[in-house]
């Protein structure tokens, strides 16, 4: 819900809206035209809808809200990864990240536009290397809140996005039943019409929604934050891990690509003297031969107030060889965001410390 009880407008399913439609006696067309609006035209106020009637248009005021998150700051250049930070009609701070997919090279654009979006306002999952929940958990991001963060980038940047990841802030199996509403509204041809294989889902490991997501309808795609191969290593740094531990996890995983054509990919964030060692390199190859899965390798970016430490280059390409040497595909993120701590929930986590001081000076 939002303010005064209102549902946010942009939250609703196309068929949510010809239904309401309906009870007020309005033609189901009409529901055709209000999610053009909304997410094609992308209008800020029902007063913009100019093809309603007015008196349709100050009912669907009175009936619902028009949440709008605004930017507060921006990290980055065009050319390079942004990072931005929005405040929510509540007060609360979330961020995105936009990401390039290759550098602009000779004056020309990059190929691909990837948005990182956050799902939760902070995170109760309590990964020991990660920002996002330094401040705790405070709620769930509805729907429109997390569409609403694509369609902001999009206006602010003037770029258009291709890919989604959910992989900002937040755990988004926590939150599974705001996120398959946005990934519809995403997905729909009536919503933004983003191809599902253009959709990434990371979990830091809730087996049994990954089992739910591979009993959905739309092919999106997987991401498993495993980042470490064994329990001792995952315990350390995952306290999810103690509650579903590498084997659930990798049983869950088999169910996902019996069901799914998507490849699955397993996220591992490489942090010096944790997870870097040669024979973690070993069993993360093991596993990701068993499940035909990529790699994606991310050198850590270092978070004020934390412990942890990016390995140095060597050591990253040589857990990067380990790993094609068995076969694995396998890539290494280069350097894009480390210079504008565009790790999830830094920016916030400043902001945060920033206004507070404020307050108390």
């Amino acid at each position: 819900m939002t303010r005064a009880g209102k549902i946010d407008i942009k939250s609703l399913r196309l068929e949510e809206l010809q239904e309401k439609l309906g009870e007020l006696g309005e033609p189901k067309y009409r529901a055709g035209q209000i999610a053009d609006w909304l997410h094609k035209q992308r209008v800020t106020s029902f007063d913009e809808m100019t093809d309603l009637p007015q008196s349709l248009r100050a009912e669907l005021a009175r009936q619902f809200s028009f949440d709008k998150i605004d930017i507060v700051r921006v990290l980055g250049s065009k050319d390079s990864t942004q990072k931005f930070l929005f405040r929510l009609p509540d007060g609360n701070l979330i961020e995105s990240v936009l990401i390039p997919a290759s550098p602009a090279l000779y004056g020309k654009k990059s190929d691909r536009r990837t948005i990182c979006i956050s799902t939760q306002v902070g995170c109760a999952y309590g990964c020991k290397f990660c920002a996002s929940g330094l401040e705790g958990f405070s709620r769930n991001l509805r729907a429109n809140e997390i569409v609403d963060q694509i369609i902001a980038v999009e206006r602010a940047s003037g770029e258009k996005i291709d890919n989604i990841v959910f992989m900002g802030m937040g755990e988004p199996f926590a939150n599974f039943e705001n996120l398959t509403r946005a990934i519809r509204i995403i997905n729909s041809p009536w919503g933004l019409g983003i191809g599902a294989r253009h959709i990434t889902v990371s979990t830091s490991g809730l087996a049994p929604q990954i089992r739910k997501l591979a009993d959905e309808p739309t092919q999106v795609r997987l991401a498993v934050s495993l980042h470490g191969a064994t329990d001792e290593v995952r315990d350390r740094i995952m306290p999810i891990n103690r509650r579903y531990n590498i084997d659930m996890l990798l049983s869950a995983c088999d169910y996902y690509t019996s069901r799914k054509k998507q490849r699955l990919t397993f996220e591992y964030i490489l942090i010096a003297g944790v997870n870097d060692s040669d024979e973690q390199a070993h069993l993360l190859a093991k596993h990701a031969r068993r499940l035909s899965a990529k790699v994606n390798l991310i050198p850590y970016n270092t978070v004020d107030g934390l412990p942890w430490s990016r390995p140095s280059r060597n050591r990253q390409e040589n857990f990067l060889s380990i790993l094609r040497a068995a076969g694995i595909a396998a890539t290494l993120r280069r350097e894009k965001g480390h210079d504008i701590e565009a790790a999830c929930g830094q920016l916030r986590l400043q902001t945060n410390r920033e206004e507070r001081r404020q307050i108390t000076a």
